[in-house]
């Protein structure tokens, strides 16, 4: 089945949508868009499907409602804006909600809920009763507290998290662009719209811009990212202009609409799933080919293989693991901080005492700590 047929087939949907489909360039809440959105998602609903919605737009809600123009640069002035915004914005949901006769439930979450694995747990049972009892979660980052999630504009990432979470069949992320482009089509004419990425290689990758919206902190790197969270939990995501009505719909019939990452067939375990896309990533590891193979056949990740380190990283840490030509293929918890890594890396395990003294682990990553992404 290819994944455009899977989509028609997906029972539990999480759609996320970016504040600049939620807002009109002026910065005014657009509340015509944000109606139809609503009414497409209880449609859905109504069909027996699960929905999850993660919503940006807190900060672009807060500006609106003190006539404020211009994004500000200070983090307190963006907290203070989200902690504004956010009430505003639950409210409209909540409006039209109501009005189409649907149960809603405000779930707020930062990356750190994300990390601790009981956190992830918890979050996890929540959001599957809510389902059960047929409320739609809608979902944002705390971003009144979330510092670094205010920084980057993660709500992308969030969705692929949550989609995760909750063992999702699909993910549509709704933005201002029709999918991903060989080129960036707002400079290059001659720039085509992709409409299958069955696999996130560093070209793909080398194709994100950066920064998108005015009123929003998110571009394509963040979707690149969720794309590659998406994938390897089993969840086939597709990436769509959100500003034409009928668009949720349209993609859950099949149709060719923007740009669709298949699924991975096999689906991660809960601890798993949570090691790969629930923690902070702290640092990265380049592998040599050999240690990739023995890796991909099971084995633990040993120092004789690791070719770099980068990044400040401790013990205990989640760290990138890349190949020789630098595509991500694992993430795992370091048994080493990056300094001893180091001091250890083409060794082997033999020679550790005499490195780093107080050395106890054989491996940089057991393999019971380790998720393989390709």
């Amino acid at each position: 089945m290819n994944a455009r047929a899977r989509l028609s087939e997906a029972k539990r949907i999480v759609v996320k949508v970016g504040t600049s489909m939620l807002t009109h360039p002026s910065g005014g809440m657009n509340l015509r868009r944000i109606e139809h959105l609503v009414r497409e998602l209880i449609d859905e609903a109504n069909q027996g499907k699960d929905i999850l919605l993660v919503t940006s737009g807190a900060i672009a809600a807060g500006m609106s409602s003190i006539g404020m123009k211009e994004r500000p640069q200070s983090v307190p002035a963006r907290q203070a804006l989200a902690a504004i915004g956010q009430g505003a914005l639950l409210h409209i949901y909540e409006k039209f909600f109501h009005e189409y006769g649907r149960t809603m439930a405000q779930v707020l979450l930062t990356k750190e809920n994300a990390a601790r694995h009981h956190q992830y747990m918890h979050a996890r049972r929540a959001l599957l009763e809510l389902l059960a009892m047929g409320v739609v979660p809608v979902i944002n980052e705390n971003d009144a507290v979330a510092v670094d999630e205010i920084k980057i504009g993660d709500n992308d990432t969030l969705s692929a998290v949550v989609a995760a979470l909750v063992d999702a069949d699909a993910l549509i992320i709704l933005s201002d662009i029709d999918g991903v482009y060989t080129a960036n089509p707002r400079t290059d004419a001659s720039a085509e719209l992709m409409d299958e990425i069955p696999e996130i290689t560093p070209a793909i990758e080398r194709l994100a811009g950066g920064a998108g919206s005015a009123q929003g902190t998110g571009g394509m790197q963040t979707k690149i990212e969720a794309a590659k969270i998406a994938q390897n939990a089993g969840v086939t995501m597709i990436i769509a202009r959100g500003d034409d009505d009928g668009m949720i719909r349209g993609i859950l019939s099949g149709a060719q609409i923007g740009t669709v990452f298949p699924a991975r067939e096999a689906h991660l375990r809960t601890r798993k799933s949570w090691l790969a896309f629930g923690r902070h990533l702290a640092g990265e590891l380049r592998v040599d080919a050999g240690c990739l193979r023995a890796m991909r056949g099971g084995a633990s990740l040993l120092a004789v293989g690791v070719t770099d380190v980068c990044g400040m990283f401790s013990a205990g840490d989640t760290v990138r693991v890349l190949s020789p030509e630098g595509q991500e293929v694992a993430r795992g918890i370091a048994a080493y901080g990056a300094a001893d890594i180091a001091r250890l890396m083409g060794h082997r395990a033999s020679d550790f005492p005499a490195l780093v003294p107080d050395a106890v682990h054989e491996e940089i990553i057991h393999r019971d700590n380790m998720v393989l992404m390709v």
